[in-house]
């Protein structure tokens, strides 16, 4: 049985939700509001709209129902009036959590921020791999909470929290789920393994290669088809690309590298879904350098780029050159802008500005102790070849009756192994 979609099953009307987060004692109420905004423009990208948000000031989170029982009877009564089915929570609930909660409320389904987000991937996976990622996340994550209702799993319906697997998938008993687990993961290990051939390629062909990383939709997507024509898809939407995208880019000195399109960053993340993305998230591990975009436009961007800092340093890639890129400034700048410096920069991918400076800006990343030479290698040395192969990037080969001539841009270290054959630097 298909499982329809949100947007396929209200096409003309979408699912109403509220939102419920806990205030508590001593905490940065700003930093909360602002993911609690989020929560709702996580719904609105699930195709929900928002009936009403519910916020509880409370010391420390109540262990039973998160928000305790006097919001809980609140919670219901509003539910049974508005006839809103779908309750979001701004945190990760326990699956007893859920459980009481569902029985205290009655019949309504409640999520957490991390089963909106899987949603999400569910509705936006379109390459296999992302495809398989998301299910065995899905399967990872919800079906432990799903068996909490104390109910049939087949209660589910079409709609937000539902995408994925399906539900001839949720339907089976546990052996089942753990046999599609265990198959998913060695789908999964097998495409990583694939991955890795494709990496370890770009590696000997010495091309520079850039992770464009950064907050979800700070316009990445749209950097990428600024650059290179990727005609990928690009909108403004959280998470509209999950599935990672490279492109060549040819400098203007001629070298050309590779640029990868990473899905977006958010904050509270949760480490399930880092570890379910892990072979697409090491795009920015394995590249050279990495573009850090950033929407500068959000008055939220400086705690975005904290949140992205943390996620890169998590992923062990915080010893790479940064380029810090300021996009959307075709919308106005955010309150307090950064001052442009050596590692940043501010553009509009969206119309182009600083499209060029930043072309310069990441040559120089790309070039930075590098410089173009001229060998001429004997015919009885063509081994040597192949180390410009592997080190260098070889821009042009031309064979001649004593051996071969090449051009090639190396750093010093490349150059001094083939110091006795350079012609022309």
């Amino acid at each position: 049985m298909k499982t329809e979609t949100l947007l396929e099953k209200n096409k003309d009307q979408k699912t109403e939700v509220i939102l419920v987060t806990v205030l508590p004692k001593g905490a940065d109420r700003h930093a909360c509001e602002a993911s609690f905004d989020e929560l709702e423009r996580l719904a609105e990208t699930a195709g929900a709209t928002v009936y009403a948000r519910m916020v509880q000031e409370k010391e420390n989170p109540d262990p039973r129902t998160y928000i305790g029982s006097g919001k809980v009877k609140e919670l219901a009564e509003l539910c049974r009036n508005s006839g809103v089915e779908t309750v979001i929570f701004d945190c990760e609930l326990s699956p007893s959590q859920i459980k009481n909660l569902e029985n205290d409320i009655g019949d309504v389904q409640v999520m957490d921020r991390s089963m909106l987000i899987l949603d999400i991937f569910a509705l936006h996976a379109t390459s296999g791999e992302g495809k398989l990622q998301v299910e065995l996340a899905q399967l990872k994550y919800t079906v432990p909470r799903l068996t909490g209702h104390g109910t049939e799993l087949s209660r589910l319906g079409g709609g937000i929290g539902t995408r994925g697997p399906g539900e001839s998938k949720l339907e089976t008993d546990r052996r089942h789920v753990k046999r599609r687990m265990d198959a998913l993961e060695d789908a999964l290990a097998e495409l990583a393994k694939n991955r890795a051939v494709q990496r370890s390629s770009r590696d000997r062909s010495g091309i520079f290669k850039i992770a464009i990383a950064g907050y979800t939709n700070a316009g990445k997507s749209t950097l990428l088809n600024r650059l290179t024509a990727a005609g990928i898809l690009a909108e403004d939407k959280l998470f509209a690309t999950l599935d990672p995208t490279t492109r060549k880019f040819e400098l203007p000195c001629g070298e050309e590298i590779l640029l990868t399109d990473t899905v977006g960053f958010i904050r509270n993340l949760p480490h399930h879904l880092i570890r379910a993305f892990r072979s697409t998230l090491d795009e920015v591990c394995y590249a050279d350098a990495i573009l850090v975009v950033i929407d500068a436009s959000d008055p939220e961007f400086i705690a975005q780029t904290e949140v992205t800092s943390a996620l890169i340093e998590d992923l062990g890639a915080s010893d790479k050159p940064v380029l810090y890129v300021y996009n959307k400034c075709d919308k106005g700048m955010a309150a307090h802008p950064v001052t442009p410096t050596a590692d940043n920069i501010y553009i509009s991918a969206a119309t182009g500005e600083g499209a060029e400076e930043l072309v310069s800006r990441i040559e120089a990343l790309a070039t930075a102790g590098k410089k173009e030479y001229v060998f001429e290698i004997p015919s009885n040395q063509f081994a040597l070849i192949n180390i410009l192969y592997s080190d260098a990037t070889v821009l042009e080969t031309e064979y001649t009756e004593s051996g071969a001539r090449v051009r090639a841009v190396c750093d010093k270290k490349t150059a001094g192994k083939l110091s006795a054959h350079i012609v022309r630097m």
